[in-house]
């Protein structure tokens, strides 16, 4: 595999949130923080923190909230040079209510029309855009938008293969978003849609319930509202993927088990073809997850664990697949002590981690 740029593809929004834990209706009128966020912007973003090569790609209205958008992407340098500015005068927005303890998580998006919603392939030089390209993914989220981003995100996929480019897919299911054909319900729509980027895939990300809404595919054993997980049949869900499509060679699951909203377990497994599947954290070498207690905010969790995972497979610096997993899980677990979608921890700060250093000690 060579290595080189990542393009990631996909809409990035403005996202409302109350301060602090506080409801919608709280706030609302009142003072909202409002950020940047998105899957395939929070992934590049990550790749480009830890040191890697990465551009962004997407549609964006001409006008200052969009501009500023580019401009803190470009400062945590992410390359920008093949977004569209469209006439569209809409960026997508959505609102995150931040649950706490029994409390779950709301989130409302506000995405059609918008900018990127109403894109088809042509908008985009995907021959120029994949030159020097190594790596080139997106999400189920993006085709999830509407029926031009998602022949706009297959036809990406397609071209980065001729690229020579490795091809990843978060399955990322959306069920507010899947319903851009009338007379599908949203899993119905997904299980038509996803298998046409499968067939260019050759690493999968996802959780549970993404394997299940989007494929079909489900692990048995594990109920994703009570918390429990049976490993076993993680691996058998990956390995039921990996037989559907014979092109994809890696599938990399999150393992969350939701105590509360401000409770997780938090770990991941991965199966390459024809090896043994390989889980993080460890410890004396048995699956002990990370338990983060006091969650500042898990949205964008995933995307964390997407971002450090592709940096760590397309870098070249790391030696197997457990030092692959293990730095892309302690990368995601510090996400959830951060505000907001980007993943704003170091290098450094995940590789303590994965040392074993979980003190959380002031450093001096």
């Amino acid at each position: 595999m060579k290595t080189g740029k990542v393009v990631t593809f996909g809409e990035v929004m403005c996202r409302f949130c109350p301060p602090d834990h506080l409801c919608f209706e709280q706030v609302a009128p009142g003072p909202w923080e409002m950020t940047f966020g998105g899957a395939e912007s929070s992934v590049a973003a990550s790749i480009a923190r830890f040191g890697g090569s990465s551009e962004f790609v997407t549609a964006l209205p001409e006008h200052a909230v969009a501009t500023s958008c580019i401009r803190q992407l470009k400062s945590f340098g992410v390359a920008t040079d093949h977004i569209h500015r469209s006439s569209s005068s809409r960026m997508g927005t959505y609102f995150v209510e931040r649950g706490a303890n029994q409390r779950a998580s709301q989130v409302i998006y506000d995405r059609i029309p918008s900018a990127f919603s109403e894109i088809g392939p042509e908008q985009f030089d995907w021959t120029e855009i994949f030159d020097g390209a190594s790596w080139f993914h997106t999400t189920g989220i993006t085709l999830a938008l509407s029926e031009g981003a998602a022949r706009a995100a297959i036809c990406a996929a397609r071209a980065a293969k001729e690229a020579g480019a490795t091809v990843s897919v978060d399955l990322n299911f959306r069920g507010k978003l899947w319903n851009w054909k009338p007379g599908f319900s949203a899993e119905e729509l997904a299980q038509e849609v996803m298998p046409q980027i499968m067939e260019y895939t050759d690493v999968v990300i996802g959780n549970e319930e993404d394997a299940h809404k989007t494929l079909g595919i489900q692990a048995a054993g594990t109920d994703v509202n009570s918390g429990t997980l049976n490993l076993d049949g993680f691996v058998s869900v990956s390995e039921t993927i990996m037989q559907r499509f014979p092109n994809i060679g890696k599938v990399a699951t999150t393992l969350r088990e939701s105590i509360s909203a401000s409770h997780n377990n938090w770990g991941a497994v991965l199966l390459e073809r024809d090896a043994d599947p390989v889980l993080s954290p460890l410890r004396d070498g048995t699956y002990t997850p990370y338990e983060i207690r006091d969650i500042v905010d898990r949205v964008g969790g995933g995307d964390a664990f997407a971002g450090a995972l592709i940096y760590a497979l397309n870098s070249g610096e790391f030696l197997c697949a457990q030092d692959a997993l293990d730095f892309a899980v302690a990368a995601s677990c510090l996400a959830h002590s951060i505000s907001g979608d980007f993943n704003f921890a170091t290098r450094s700060s995940v590789e303590q981690l994965v040392s074993g250093d979980a003190s959380g000690r002031v450093k001096r």
